[in-house]
């Protein structure tokens, strides 16, 4: 997903495989599923088609393969920052920065974008977009968990339900603000979402 992620390591013989899911990454982030073929990817690679068929017999696995990549990537990142020796508004930060480093490659999330072709999609690809989120939203509802023990987070939802408007408020703001090719934008869309999540019931500002 992100050039600020870890890779996961390949061996030289997935190496063609591992370039064509590099290729197919930034294709569906910049265009989506079902705007590129394999002769977009082949030509990239400077290959045959019959190479990619060789690792991904058709589209339908080469997107899947793509999903589960992405997921396991994104399941590193995400125990990482739950290590950090930070509290919870600091490890939403660093998760917000995740998508940040998306937009500034003029990319947008992978599942989110295909979250938008999701009704053509094929149904294994469809249970890996589901899984993806559910990932994210059980992580996030265990930052947000963590951040009302603390008692540094307020919000009267459920951290469940919390996280929910969480994910789609960053996946929003993600498609608004690469039309202006603006970072900023996303990042001020996202500290005011975190920051709704420290305001106090009956506070000012809160409704």
């Amino acid at each position: 997903m992100l050039a600020a992620m870890p890779r996961l390591a390949s061996s030289p013989a997935s190496d063609t495989a591992t370039r064509a899911l590099d290729v197919a990454e930034t294709l569906v982030q910049q265009m989506g599923f079902n705007w590129f073929s394999y002769a977009d990817i082949a030509e990239a690679l400077g290959i045959r088609k019959a190479s990619l068929h060789h690792h991904f017999p058709s589209k339908a696995d080469l997107g899947r393969a793509l999903l589960v990549r992405y997921r396991d990537r994104f399941d590193v990142e995400l125990k990482r920052i739950h290590a950090l020796p930070i509290d919870a508004h600091g490890k939403l930060l660093r998760y917000v920065g995740l998508y940040e480093a998306v937009l500034r490659g003029d990319r947008l999330c992978l599942c989110g974008m295909l979250a938008a072709e999701y009704a053509s999609l094929p149904e294994p690809m469809q249970e890996e977009i589901r899984s993806f989120f559910d990932l994210n939203r059980k992580w996030l509802a265990s930052v947000i968990r963590e951040g009302r023990r603390s008692l540094l987070f307020h919000t009267r939802d459920t951290p469940e339900s919390a996280s929910f408007t969480l994910l789609g408020a960053l996946e929003g703001a993600m498609l608004v603000a690469r039309p202006y090719g603006d970072v900023a934008r996303f990042a001020e869309s996202a500290a005011q979402v975190l920051e709704s999540l420290k305001t106090r019931p009956g506070s000012k500002g809160s409704r």
